[in-house]
């Protein structure tokens, strides 16, 4: 099994902040340049509020990774400005081959893709060779491309317990946390590789339990990317999308949320009347290599957005036909999957239906 060194990676330095009143011209200027150039912003919940506000103000949009290259895929837009880290432009581009895709910083890394190198990830699995590959959306197109099935967290637990029913044996990739979180769940057979995101990994249980008393009525909330007893201690745990849609959804005014605290700015929208708690990033044990902000997504700035609509040289995203071909059929499995899995209602509805995917 392959582990990943992540302890000494280069981080990206900090962006200067911009006053409310630089924000204020800069998206003003980026928005009659995209007009201009038949372009739209589409942004990760990770990113800085005032690049998700840059793309709820001209049109564009706000979401998981998926998401969003199925929203830039079905938009008529030519160009495709993809503020997130770097997968997240290879996704856009593997379903949307004929457009532009364009990033504010093409170093914008992911340590769950970082750790995950495609040539180290493909020699384990031509060693298990009887086994289904399936692969996290956090990873890079050649990844996907040598995986039989890609899962977002909102869907990982449905489809491995599908791949169960199936006899399926199961290659898991990359995050160390969220496999073994699903293989608990699931009780699939299931060789887990061992990367993990520098933001989840480093939400500590002591300190976690030391806010919950300081907020005893507080529900805990908490990606599945977090260690193991984090997330035992959660009232719910799932992807961030559903995390926004628990804190609607829950008969609650205080909630502890252990993920990255950008998804705080829809959330805050969204219920403006609750109190969002930020999970402590640090304690006894952490790094606070990211203090739970990813520092890649901080490389998405108004500044470079507005760099790459005056000239997008060194900011356009290409991936090897061959390999966007591979990684496309991975990607649609698992969008053939989520609308089976809809229509049907269940896995084992699903299963019992005898489709097969």
């Amino acid at each position: 099994m392959y582990i990943p060194d992540l302890s000494n990676l280069s981080l990206p330095d900090l962006p200067a902040p911009l006053s409310s009143s630089e924000i204020a011209e800069y998206t003003d200027r980026i928005a009659a340049k995209l007009r201009e150039r038949d372009a739209v912003v589409i942004a990760h919940y990770y990113t800085a509020d005032e690049v998700q506000r840059l793309a709820e103000k001209t049109g564009g949009f706000i979401g998981d990774s998926l998401e969003m290259a199925k929203w830039g895929r079905n938009h008529s837009a030519k160009t495709i400005i993809v503020a997130g880290v770097r997968f997240m432009g290879e996704t856009a581009k593997i379903l949307s081959p004929e457009k532009t895709i364009l990033m504010p910083d093409l170093n914008a890394e992911c340590s769950l893709d970082l750790g995950c190198p495609a040539d180290e990830f493909g020699k384990f699995c031509d060693e298990h060779p009887d086994h289904s590959v399936v692969v996290y959306a956090n990873t890079s197109a050649a990844v996907k491309a040598r995986a039989d099935y890609v899962v977002t967290s909102s869907i990982a637990l449905e489809m491995i317990e599908y791949l169960k029913l199936c006899g399926k044996k199961i290659i898991w990739a990359p995050d160390r946390h969220l496999g073994s979180y699903i293989c608990n769940q699931t009780g699939a057979e299931m060789l887990r590789w061992q990367a993990h995101c520098i933001v989840h990994d480093d939400f500590k249980a002591t300190a976690l339990k030391a806010l919950m008393k300081e907020h005893p009525d507080a529900k805990v909330l908490v990606h599945p990317e977090s260690p193991a007893d984090v997330t035992a201690l959660a009232d719910f745990a799932g992807s961030t999308s559903q995390i926004l849609n628990k804190v609607k959804e829950m008969d609650a005014r205080e909630f502890i949320i252990a993920t990255d605290v950008g998804i705080f700015y829809k959330i805050s929208q969204a219920c403006p009347d609750k109190v969002l708690i930020p999970a402590p990033n640090g304690g006894a044990g952490a790094t606070c290599q990211s203090c739970a902000h990813c520092p890649w997504m901080r490389q998405n700035t108004l500044p470079l957005i507005e760099k790459l609509l005056d000239s997008p040289e060194g900011h356009e995203i290409h991936v090897d036909e061959n390999i966007r071909k591979g990684a496309l059929v991975s990607l649609n499995r698992l969008l053939d999957f989520s609308t089976r899995l809809k229509e049907a209602g269940s896995v084992q509805a699903l299963y019992d239906a005898g489709v097969r995917i």
